[in-house]
């Protein structure tokens, strides 16, 4: 079964052709990285108007890449939650255009579904259930993955996402947007333990996380250091940094895993990229003997192959979307398995 996939929630305009979930035929994305970082940060209109301008230009060229076309697709997916509306519209209303012009099933996918359903495609061996840490610039979960379309989410941000956290300390460092990948790369040229800085807890949440008070502890660190004529060294602050939310994400996923009794671990998002990351829980399960599953770096970001993959899984429990599908900025994944 051969599934075309939109992705359209941020700033990359996506698509892929994937077969029969995890045989991914091609994968195209348009980046708008280098207009945003003029900003500091993704600037929710101008992405919904490169998403209109770059959407045929990247469907033609997955169908291209993978040497089929509009015939040979078996269904149309698009992400339409979460995400910033307006850029979601793009995809779902170009998506269904195609759905209703070629007469096939539409798919609508759930954006963190997809981000978890990557790691389907990197090891196909993996199977539910099994618990998944989810981290990107807008989300951070711990969540229970009973079957291919059924969730539970045991713990989630209370205010800023892990990935923000990382653009947003890697600008008051004087990193570029965005800022995630400059921060893992000083890192490693640093001291993590030059900086005690704070590892904030959400009072009777225990799984939930809270990345703010870590956000405004460096922020204030650097400024207070500027006041005083003096300098924070970088790259010791962004070491310090990236342990402490390494340490945080680490130690709410392992505590979940125990008490729910969890011995397959995935890790997904953005920041699953993260050396830091990866490494702190390449360690940790093997210590405790735990099975760890992360997405190949290229499908760690936004990318359109995660949603034909999860749509593969949507299709096959029989979910489909019709002509008044409609876009959803904020949507829980518990909400998927109440319907």
């Amino acid at each position: 079964m051969k599934i075309l996939a939109i992705e359209s929630s941020c700033d990359e305009t996506a698509c892929a052709v994937v077969e029969d979930g995890v045989n991914v035929l091609s994968n195209i994305v348009a980046t708008q990285i280098d207009e945003h970082k003029l900003y500091g940060g993704v600037v929710p209109e101008i992405a919904s108007r490169r998403h209109c301008e770059n959407i045929s230009t990247v469907v033609n060229a997955a169908l291209l890449e993978s040497g089929c076309t509009l015939s040979d697709i078996d269904a149309v997916a698009v992400t339409y939650a979460p995400g910033l509306i307006g850029a979601l519209l793009v995809g779902i209303s170009y998506a269904k255009g195609l759905a209703m012009s070629t007469g096939k099933p539409l798919i609508a996918v759930h954006h963190i579904a997809g981000h978890i359903a990557a790691n389907y495609i990197s090891h196909p061996e993996l199977k539910p259930p099994y618990l998944c840490l989810v981290v990107s610039g807008g989300h951070s979960h711990i969540v229970e993955v009973k079957d291919y379309t059924k969730y539970h989410v045991i713990g989630r941000t209370r205010d800023d996402a892990a990935g923000e956290c990382f653009d947003k300390v890697a600008r008051t460092l004087g990193y570029e947007y965005p800022g995630g990948k400059y921060i893992d790369k000083a890192s490693s040229l640093g001291n993590p333990d030059t900086y005690k800085l704070p590892k904030p807890k959400v009072q009777g949440s225990e799984y939930d996380f809270s990345f703010s008070g870590l956000k405004t502890a460096v922020i204030n660190t650097v400024h207070n250091a500027n006041q005083k004529g003096e300098q924070v060294n970088a790259e010791d602050m962004a070491a310090s940094f990236q342990k402490t939310i390494c340490d945080i994400l680490l130690e709410k996923t392992m505590k979940a895993a125990e008490r729910f009794g969890y011995t397959t671990i995935g890790v997904a998002g953005g920041v699953s990229a993260n050396s830091g990351v990866r490494s702190v829980f390449e360690k940790a399960c093997h210590e405790r003997g735990y099975k760890l599953y992360m997405p190949e770096l290229r499908y760690c970001g936004d990318n359109a192959a995660m949603i034909g993959c999860q749509a593969y899984y949507d299709f096959l429990a029989g979910k489909r979307a019709g002509q008044n599908l409609n876009g959803v900025a904020t949507l829980s994944l518990d909400k998927l398995s109440e319907g």
